[in-house]
């Protein structure tokens, strides 16, 4: 940096120097501004601190981003997951409906099953009742009326009685 500054000093008075008319004195070549390597070294430094901070907020910025994507993708799956949810209970509370009304009509059916063999086997047994107590009317008739010709001295098994 000082050679800069001399760079510079020296120039400010060759300049002065013509100005006031002087003479020019036959000055040592000017050497050009030599780079001072610390201060190209600093500025290099500060230029990739800068950098590394930009790319520090970039990093920060894409973290955010991705970090919203990610709810974003958290969200729609748990959405996606309460609509399956719901439609699966949906599902199941119409199946549950369907297989009570069936159930329903089943124990209907067998209801209405159990009576018509209930009613049949009612009427069977009084069909039955009724042919049993004719049938026995009639040998208990048949029995008495034998009775009594064998008591008159007819005979039975079908011979005709003599007179």
């Amino acid at each position: 940096m000082q050679g800069c500054l001399l760079v510079t000093n020296q120039k400010a008075q060759v300049k002065q120097a013509v100005n006031r008319g002087e003479e020019q004195k036959p000055v040592a070549e000017v050497p050009e501004p030599v780079a001072d390597p610390l201060a190209e070294l600093l500025g290099r430094a500060k230029q990739a601190y800068a950098a590394y901070e930009e790319a520090q907020k970039e990093v920060a910025r894409a973290y955010k981003e991705q970090e919203q994507q990610v709810e974003k993708a958290y969200k729609q799956a748990e959405q996606q997951a309460n609509s399956a949810c719901e439609q699966a209970v949906e599902q199941a509370l119409r199946s549950r409906e369907k297989a009570e009304q069936q159930a329903d009509e089943a124990h209907k059916k067998a209801g209405e099953k159990a009576t018509e063999t209930y009613q049949e086997s009612v009427r069977q047994a009084l069909k039955v009742r009724k042919e049993t107590i004719e049938q026995a009317w009639r040998m208990s008739k048949e029995s008495a009326e034998q009775a009594w010709k064998t008591f008159q001295g007819e005979r039975v098994s079908g011979n005709e009685t003599k007179t």
